[in-house]
């Protein structure tokens, strides 16, 4: 029986979020029986590869979902709410990777790993979880189902390409004026980010945290569905290209030893446990870049908590923390026939 294929769109195809779906989607052989770019109108014209063809960027309009079935969107909040519901309204199965829904309580926040039922409930819009939250849950799950998590205190270290292709650029040019005496300009970053670290990622809010640390705080109790975890998250930029690390510490409900969570990572989905430090066996973002892996390590008792353990996660950013998390969602509809 020859397998059903797709009409598939993705919205903010030239970006670099939705220019890795484009890719991830060739890569894991989903079935695309033919594939929509949409994006903005001063990017009508381009060319993108997919399968060996040459596909046009076509501009993204009210009109643009007749006959398409999944959609992935990656242009943004503001764009996610005007064409995310039109969309749905057309029968299109949206996995839209802004903040848009992430809290929306009728919309499911889903990654596969940890919780990939929820995504059966959905109304035609799923969301994807920050990049930060992604990789955090995926590590934390085994962990939360074998003992239950009462308290998180997280320090990201992301790298630029969470800003977008921009942010890439402007790190690679103050590299470069740097490197050859010049002042470095900025435009993207409230700071030089070029040998540098700055922990201000999204607008700060009223209770002294960013927006970005927020989103980790609120999301892990959503996607975990634990009201009761209490969060705490500072985020930070690096002069990284690609791969977010975290470092971790959590409060158990339960006793749990570094080595039994050493085992239950080992064979948990989507992990890679690299945990050998004495001979620099411990993951890097380096590493991490170009796979779909969340990768684990220095995992040891935290003795300044009752039930305390503490672990280094990294993971591609744009990657797992983005298009290959909405890509592994829309091959579970189809595993389960709701696609």
């Amino acid at each position: 029986m020859a397998r059903k294929e797709f009409k598939v769109a993705v919205v903010g195809a030239t970006g670099a979020v939705g220019n890795m779906m484009v890719r991830v989607l060739e890569e894991r052989a989903f079935p695309v029986g033919e594939l929509t770019l949409l994006a903005s109108a001063r990017s009508v014209g381009k060319k993108m590869s997919f399968k060996g063809s040459e596909i046009p960027v076509q501009e993204l309009t009210e009109n643009s979902f007749a006959g398409i079935q999944v959609a992935l969107f990656s242009a943004g909040g503001t764009i996610s709410k005007k064409f995310a519901p039109i969309a749905a309204r057309a029968g299109v199965v949206v996995i839209d990777n802004s903040s848009a829904f992430r809290m929306d309580p009728t919309v499911p926040l889903v990654v596969p790993e940890v919780n990939p039922e929820a995504a059966l409930s959905h109304s035609g819009i799923i969301a994807n979880p920050n990049c930060s939250t992604i990789q955090m849950v995926v590590a934390l799950k085994p962990i939360q189902d074998a003992v239950g998590i009462r308290r998180i205190v997280v320090t990201t270290f992301q790298a630029v390409s969470g800003t977008g292709m921009k942010a890439i650029e402007e790190l690679k040019v103050q590299v470069a004026d740097i490197a050859a005496g010049r002042e470095p300009k900025r435009q993207i970053y409230p700071h030089q980010i070029a040998f540098n670290c700055f922990p201000h990622i999204g607008a700060f809010l009223d209770n002294g945290f960013s927006e970005e640390e927020m989103k980790m705080d609120n999301e892990t109790r959503k996607i975990f569905e634990d009201p009761e975890i209490k969060v705490c998250a500072t985020t930070v930029r690096i002069p990284v290209f690609y791969g977010h690390s975290e470092s971790l510490n959590i409060e158990t409900r339960k006793p749990i030893s570094a080595s039994e969570a050493r085992k239950l990572l080992g064979s948990a989905p989507g992990v890679k446990v690299i945990d050998e430090p004495a001979s620099g066996g411990y993951p890097i973002p380096i590493q991490a870049a170009g796979t779909d892996d969340t990768y684990v390590g220095r995992i040891r008792r935290d003795p300044s908590v009752e039930n305390g353990l503490a672990m280094w996660v990294v993971a591609d950013n744009i990657r797992k923390g983005a298009a290959s998390n909405a890509v592994q969602i829309a091959e579970m509809l189809v595993a389960r026939g709701r696609l």
